[in-house]
């Protein structure tokens, strides 16, 4: 069992155990959900993929897909 204290402001930290079950890291996002019986679920928010456009640099011409799937057999073949 894990434990965390509520402080004076109302902030939680969550235990490193608990972030990491939910595969949650910094600037992830959880959500609190009210089940039926009352109990309160923690769930990490998922993540629209749209949402990491732009996160990856590349510099150089585009790549075709056709490229990709070469570079690909070509790495698999190590």
């Amino acid at each position: 069992m894990v434990a965390a204290t509520v402080k004076a402001n109302g902030e939680v930290t969550i235990p490193k155990v608990i972030l990491e079950s939910l595969g949650v890291s910094g600037g992830g996002q959880l959500r609190f959900v009210t089940a039926p019986d009352g109990r309160i679920l923690l769930e990490a928010e998922a993540v629209d993929i749209r949402s990491l456009r732009g996160v990856l640099k590349h510099r150089g011409p585009p790549v075709s897909v056709e490229q990709m799937n070469e570079a690909i057999a070509r790495g698999s073949e190590r």
